[in-house]
């Protein structure tokens, strides 16, 4: 059929690979693969279609590299390749391709310097790259794009800054530049873009404020800049964007208080200002938000009363409060009844009837009849106990001082010197005294743990609030030379704030006991729930689905959003731990930072044997890739039900033993047979979740670093929507898993 002008074969059951006759079909001018189980890579003769205006290879499991001369006749308008297993760089005919029109080849493995590869296409509207491997910087002719509607960069390596041309591609609707390493300053030219509804720069490394010109995005519906380094005030211009759905602001350094121009935001729906630094109360305004479902405060500095006004938010079904400065009631509305402890936990002293909260006191009148009668009180007694007071205060001046004196005389100077208390927000040594009394000077009847670095304990403060206290060997205490710089660092990690990462309160040296302070996770480690039988049952598979997404989004966090990165060194089981809703907290992320800060050499890294990356036996190098490689291991813990052992070392040896194909691990090993057989197998969408999130250890168990995905990567991939089911899959072998994975 040479004078064939299109053929569409899109959505069928194709399988099988691409014929090398279709080169024959050189009339052709519309191709459509597209959402078949076609595979293999594309015959080169394809490369003979020099009159494509159209190819539509989406969705099947091509390998391999695109037809290189997919542009050679200089009239294709419309090339999309999404969803398949890609590789290379993009095809050279492509650079000087004018008539493009419309370009996707988001998740495949393509890679390539993103600002060397792409020419200027006048006509393009839609571009999407997405989870790909791309790098290099946005270039300035990304401006000259003039009629481009999307822009879709998420999930690669791109680096550089946000360039303030991209201001002048006035048609744009969405950029999505998430996942990447970008850095600088938002640019206040993309004020510019009225067309605008959706903004997403998340999970960057961007810095500074919000540019005031954000106001004059009238059209803006999505904004996420989450988890980036913004600080300084949150604009009060947003409220004048009156059309955002989405406001997502979290993982951030936003200081002062939250601006009661958002109570403006009328349309607002999804609302997150967590981790942050925001201080003062909450604006009462955020009432009139009555189209809000979700909102999120959590991990700020915020003070107060929940304002009254919340008791309009009908809508609201979701919010998070936690960890913050809050007290007084909360609002009688089914969002914080229904709120679970988490979600209001660690605040000043709310009340109310919700999940493990105190009820709240007598009424106001209550209240009111007894301050009058106490104030008769207050005015007989005041004078005669201010001049008793003064006279104790005299002498117990006196007395103090004298004690100084004798204590100085008695303690060696440099005992003097060890006594060092690094706690946010708390008096350092009246906690040092606290906890000491609270464990029976560290009683062995309070430990919960060991590990390379201390004993856990836990310990109940006066306050009632329950607190983890890892009590450092001596050995490890006595390497602790620097003391500035090792309270400097404590400071740093003191103020990391993550919902899956274990806060730390921070730490007290002293000449007698040194140690950590950290948040309680009720349930304890992973392990101990993997190892329990009874426990294990509990422990079904869409909470184990949460358990690794939470691990991902503390490693992206650590890697991503702090400056310097932190790199863990030491993902285990045992350092991940549960709270009562099987919520996934990292723990000791710094402790091996902080008392080893030359462990890059392999000599003094101290991490745990079986989770370890293999290049460590050979390399001297601690990269945030040995994480995700831990973090692979981990997560097939966490299926599997045990450690992985020998079937990582088999997988591993022959992904660097294959070539060109996958010999097979064993035809008789099933993906069912390997997960956890306590429980029953997975079904629906535990089951895509399943395959997904296997697919991913994977890939994370990859014997060459650079091979393995970063873990912001992996975070927002688990963020999203499972794929859809494969076929049969209870008769997926680990084979095919694994060889997708390192194809």
């Amino acid at each position: 059929m040479t004078m064939l002008t299109t053929l569409a074969l899109g959505q069928n059951n194709l399988s099988g690979y691409v014929p090398s006759e279709i080169g024959q079909l050189k009339s052709l001018e519309k191709l459509s693969f597209v959402k078949n189980k076609l595979h293999g890579p594309l015959p080169l003769e394809m490369n003979n279609l020099t009159h494509l205006k159209s190819l539509s290879l989406s969705d099947n499991e091509f390998t391999g590299y695109l037809p290189q001369e997919v542009c050679h006749g200089g009239v294709l308008e419309n090339l999309t390749a999404a969803n398949n297993y890609f590789s290379g760089s993009i095809p050279k005919s492509l650079k000087n391709c004018t008539s493009l029109h419309r370009l996707r080849f988001d998740r495949n493995q393509l890679t390539g310097n993103i600002s060397e590869d792409f020419g200027i296409y006048p006509h393009l509207d839609y571009v999407d790259l997405s989870y790909n491997n791309f790098y290099g910087k946005l270039s300035l002719k990304w401006g000259d794009y003039r009629n481009i509607t999307s822009l879709k960069i998420s999930n690669n390596n791109v680096s550089g800054e946000i360039p303030a041309e991209l201001g002048k591609a006035t048609q744009l609707q969405l950029i999505d530049l998430t996942s990447n390493h970008l850095e600088g300053t938002i640019p206040k030219e993309l004020g510019g873009l009225k067309l605008l509804y959706s903004l997403t720069l998340s999970n960057n490394r961007l810095s500074g404020g919000i540019p005031s010109d954000i106001k004059m995005l009238s059209s803006l519906k999505i904004l996420d800049l989450a988890s980036n380094s913004l600080s300084g005030s949150i604009p009060k211009q947003l409220g004048e964007c009156s059309n955002l759905l989405l406001l997502n602001l979290s993982d951030n350094k936003f200081t002062n208080s939250i601006p009661q121009e958002i109570g403006f935001l009328r349309s607002l729906q999804d609302l997150d200002l967590s981790c942050n630094f925001l201080v003062q109360e909450i604006p009462w305004q955020l009432g009139q938000l009555q189209m809000l479902e979700t909102l999120n405060v959590s991990h700020n500095m915020l003070s107060g009363l929940i304002p009254r006004s919340f008791k309009n938010l009908l809508s609201l079904t979701v919010v998070d409060i936690s960890s913050n400065k809050l007290q007084g009631p909360i609002p009688d509305i089914k969002a914080f009844h229904n709120a679970s402890f988490e979600a209001l936990r660690d605040n000043m002293g709310i009340c109310g009837n919700a999940s493990r909260l105190k009820p709240c006191n007598l009424p106001k009148s209550s209240r009111t009849v007894k301050r009058k009668s106490n104030k008769l009180v207050i005015l007989i007694v005041l004078p005669l106990l201010g001049s008793l007071l003064l006279v104790i205060v005299v002498i117990g001046a006196l007395f103090i001082l004298r004690q100084r004196a004798r204590k100085r005389k008695a303690e060696p100077e440099n005992e003097q010197d060890r006594n060092i208390f690094t706690i946010l927000g708390h008096d350092g040594k009246k906690l040092y005294e606290n906890i000491v009394e609270a464990t029976e000077e560290f009683n062995s009847n309070y430990c919960i743990g060991e590990g390379g670095y201390g004993t856990v304990y836990k310990a109940v403060m006066p306050t009632e609030q329950v607190v983890a206290v890892k009590k450092l060997h001596r050995s490890q205490a006595e390497k602790l030379s620097d003391f500035k710089a090792f309270e400097k660092e404590v400071c740093v990690l003191a103020n990391i704030r993550h919902r899956n990462i274990v806060k730390m309160y921070g730490f007290c040296s002293h000449a007698k006991h040194s140690f950590l302070v950290y948040e309680f996770i009720e349930r304890g480690s992973l392990r101990k729930i993997i190892t329990s039988e009874e426990q294990a049952i509990e422990f079904d598979w869409m909470k184990r689905l949460n358990v690794v997404k939470g691990m991902a989004g503390a490693l992206s966090y650590l890697h991503h959003s702090c400056s310097p990165p932190i790199i863990h060194r030491d993902i285990t089981s045992n350092n991940v731990l549960l709270d009562l809703e099987y919520e996934a907290h990292v723990s000791d992320f710094g402790t091996a930072r902080m008392l080893m800060p030359d462990s890059s050499n392999w000599t003094s890294f101290a991490g745990t044997f079986g989770y370890t990356a293999p290049e460590l036996a050979y390399t001297m190098k601690v990269t945030e890739k040995c994480d995700v490689y831990s973090f692979g291991v981990v997560t097939m813990e966490v299926m599997m039900g045990r450690h992985p052992g020998d079937l990582v070392s088999t997988l591993s040896s022959q992904a660097t033993s294959s070539s060109s194909s996958m010999p097979p691990i064993s035809q008789q090993t099933l993906l069912k047979d390997v997960l956890d057989q306590r429980i029953s197998l997975p079904k629906k969408r535990a089951a895509e979740g399943v395959v997904h999130i296997m697919k991913i250890a994977l890939a994370c168990l990859h014997p060459n670093p650079q091979s393995r995905p970063t873990m912001g990567r992996i975070s927002s991939e688990l963020a999203t929507n499972w794929p859809p089911l494969p076929k049969e899959f209870y008769t997926t072998s680990l084979e095919d898993i694994f060889s997708h994975t390192c194809s």
